[in-house]
């Protein structure tokens, strides 16, 4: 018997990722209770405050949507780093659509572990990325599960190739800052139709 020796590219485990999360999600428990169905729903629509072209879900910052122990609706969400400065405004402006919804009394749970990784932006939401000027992260950075898991987080120091105009699509590119509108991006710029952009780093 021969063993498999074929290696896991990121494509493929991006693929992976992508699959494994809409069959977890499609699967979940809140689509037999009504109530969690709705405050999904309503939470698809909340944007990024910094990004406003994606949502708090297709970034991944949105992890759950729950009954508490007490009865209570609780939603749970991870910052895409420690310290992040647009989770304050996040929690406002989830309130403010579950409140406009009608939904009952509700908490936010900021959880920390596992640590975000950009492994748990959609594709839909990377397609929007670019299409905003924002190149999306290339490669990956986790085990090659998108369930999330208690692992030790593997940074990811610079692209494995130069990240792609998002404007005309060149692999011609130039890291001019390591930080860029955020700290959560660098600040490049394209050799070819010479246009700045900015990269979401891969962590």
């Amino acid at each position: 018997m021969s063993a498999d020796t074929t290696a896991a590219t990121p494509a493929t485990i991006a693929a992976t990722n992508a699959a494994t999360f809409a069959a977890t999600f499609a699967a979940a428990p809140h689509r037999a209770d009504p109530l969690l169905a709705h405050a999904w729903q309503v939470l698809e629509a909340v944007p990024d405050p910094e990004i406003p072209v994606v949502s708090i879900r297709e970034l991944g910052i949105l992890r759950d949507v729950r009954h508490g122990a007490d009865g209570r609706l609780e939603v749970v969400i991870t910052p895409t780093y420690s310290g992040c400065p647009a989770m304050s405004q996040i929690a406002e402006d989830i309130a403010a659509a579950l409140q406009q919804a009608g939904l009952p009394e509700h908490r936010i749970e900021t959880v920390l572990a596992p640590a975000w990784t950009t492994d748990w932006i959609t594709d839909d939401a990377r397609d929007k990325l670019r299409a905003y000027g924002i190149a999306p992260p290339t490669g990956t950075c986790g085990s090659g599960s998108a369930a999330p898991q208690e692992n030790v987080i593997r940074f990811v120091p610079k692209p494995p190739a130069p990240p792609a105009c998002p404007r005309c699509g060149s692999a011609h590119t130039e890291r001019l800052a390591q930080f860029a509108s955020t700290a959560c991006k660098a600040l490049y710029r394209c050799i070819d139709c010479r246009e700045p952009f900015d990269y979401f780093k891969p962590y």
